[in-house]
């Protein structure tokens, strides 16, 4: 049952994220072009970097949705594991370097504010200490890969 309602969740969370990216982040950009016309050559740069952040947070959804799948079919163990959760980091990785773009260019245009660099800094540190984890996290799944499948020789 608790594979059924994160499935749910991720699916709710992946219409919100479209949803996103389809409008909130383009009229956002258009609104911030207007308020701020000094740096409104940054308007298009900024939607394609919000559509790519959301877009991987969608891919480490879509890449946890088959995690859950191969835990419900009782395979989470197997080889078929590794490549989901080496695009979630693949992913993760990217959206970090992003939040990192978006930083050093708010930096540089003189346009960050205390609020916008420390939530930036926070990302940063949030999105590296993802990725270390799930690195920690497939090396575990390695580990317990070859331990059940040495568990399965000797039985």
């Amino acid at each position: 049952m608790t594979t059924t309602v994160l499935k749910s969740l991720i699916a709710v969370l992946l219409a919100l994220l479209l949803f996103c990216q389809v409008v909130v982040v383009p009229q956002v950009a258009a609104q911030s072009a207007v308020r701020y016309a000094e740096i409104a050559y940054l308007e298009l740069p900024g939607i394609l970097v919000g559509i790519t952040f959301l877009l991987c947070t969608q891919v480490v959804l879509l890449c946890v949705w088959r995690l859950l799948s191969l835990v419900r079919a009782d395979s989470i163990f197997s080889e078929s594991a590794y490549p989901a959760v080496d695009i979630s980091l693949a992913a993760v990785g990217v959206a970090t370097l992003l939040v990192l773009v978006a930083l050093v260019t708010f930096l540089t245009t003189g346009f960050s504010t205390p609020s916008i660099t420390l939530l930036c800094l926070l990302g940063v540190v949030v999105g590296l200490g993802l990725t270390l984890l799930i690195v920690v996290l497939r090396g575990l799944l390695r580990k317990a890969s070859q331990l059940e499948h040495d568990l399965s020789e000797v039985v």
